[in-house]
């Protein structure tokens, strides 16, 4: 797989070129993350995408980032890392 320029919008100055993982082949048995960016109504949206992943089989684990107005903290990134094989991000507006 070839890089890819992933762009920051929070604040990146110049843009960083990084390989893209692969995609998970299946979503059965895998563990899936769902964060919450802690902004109205992102609970009510990753509940459907909850209800959806289960019926595909994924396990799945919630997260919650203490306020949207700041980037996540590092110990939060990393749980995450390590409990999921992938993450969905519940953004808004």
């Amino acid at each position: 797989m070839s890089n890819t320029i992933m762009l920051d919008p929070t604040a990146e100055l110049a843009p960083a070129e990084r390989q893209t993982l692969p995609r998970l082949e299946t979503l059965k048995d895998a563990t899936i993350g769902l964060l919450d960016i802690s902004k109205p109504r992102g609970k009510e949206f990753l509940d459907e995408i909850e209800k959806h992943l289960l019926t595909l089989g994924a396990k799945v684990k919630r997260y919650r980032k203490p306020t949207f107005a700041r980037v996540a903290p590092k110990e939060l990134n990393q749980q995450i890392s390590v409990e999921c094989d992938a993450v969905i991000e519940g953004l808004a507006d």
